[in-house]
């Protein structure tokens, strides 16, 4: 799946009251990887930033005047995120600027954007990681020994940088694969010489096999679904399930 890590930057909130965006920013994410790839602007809201918003992110009127308004970037806006999974950290505060910024153009079909994108929600995630906890982004910094010592001040680029590395580290971090060539003792396809090839001994003891329990079977049950609430789809390892069960 594409993943897209996004975050905002606004004159303040709450949208209701007129508030703008003035920041988005995004970085992609294949394979789980960042890809190298993001999406960032800085926007001209038309409305004065409020002072408790720029103790925050340290934005200010003066640095908007010659950026371009959401109007102006908003299909680029809308081709970077659509089709992808977003994850976003307290999702509704982001995606109701963002709805509000394309219902302001009449574009009501991409206001919705539930239904050109899944959304994922890592603050609602953390906090049933770690309830009774400060899963705030600093906190989860902490807790995953993850460096946000550049985050002086809340940005949307990097802010979207660092939730992406939280994100990863929080379902289990990246993936490595082995590429051709790659190390020592690798052949073109991978995999190692013949003459390099450590083998088992014929009377090797068989290895034994531990059966999960039924209250850890429960207990598995349980993460799966707390998983699918959390991403609004199945598991991967309740699709693999499903395609293996006899029809």
């Amino acid at each position: 799946m594409r993943s897209v890590v996004l975050d905002t930057e606004t004159t303040g909130m709450p949208v209701t009251e007129g508030h703008r965006i003035i920041e988005i920013g995004c970085v992609e994410v294949l394979g789980r990887r960042l890809t190298g790839r993001h999406f960032h602007v800085y926007l001209q809201p038309d409305r004065e930033i409020d002072e408790g918003a720029i103790a925050v992110h340290g934005i200010r009127n003066e640095d908007l005047i010659d950026k371009p308004r959401f109007a102006d970037i908003a299909d680029e806006f809308f081709e970077f995120i659509k089709d992808s999974q977003l994850i976003i950290h307290n999702a509704a505060f982001d995606i109701g600027f963002i709805s509000d910024e394309f219902t302001r153009l009449g574009q009501s079909e991409r206001a919705e954007v539930a239904e050109y994108c899944s959304v994922l929600d890592s603050l609602l995630m953390a906090r049933e990681m770690h309830p009774g906890q400060r899963n705030s982004l600093d906190a989860l910094c902490r807790r995953y020994d993850i460096d946000n010592s550049c985050r002086e001040l809340h940005g949307a680029l990097l802010d979207a940088e660092i939730l992406a590395d939280v994100y990863l580290a929080m379902t289990g971090g990246q993936t490595h694969l082995s590429l051709a060539g790659e190390g020592s003792g690798m052949s073109a396809n991978g995999f190692g010489r013949a003459s390099e090839i450590r083998r088992l001994p014929a009377d090797r003891p068989r290895t034994r096999v531990v059966r999960a329990s039924a209250e850890e079977l429960a207990a598995h049950a349980t993460r799966l679904a707390i998983i699918e609430k959390s991403a609004g789809a199945e598991p991967l390892w309740v699709q693999l399930d499903k395609a293996a069960d006899p029809v």
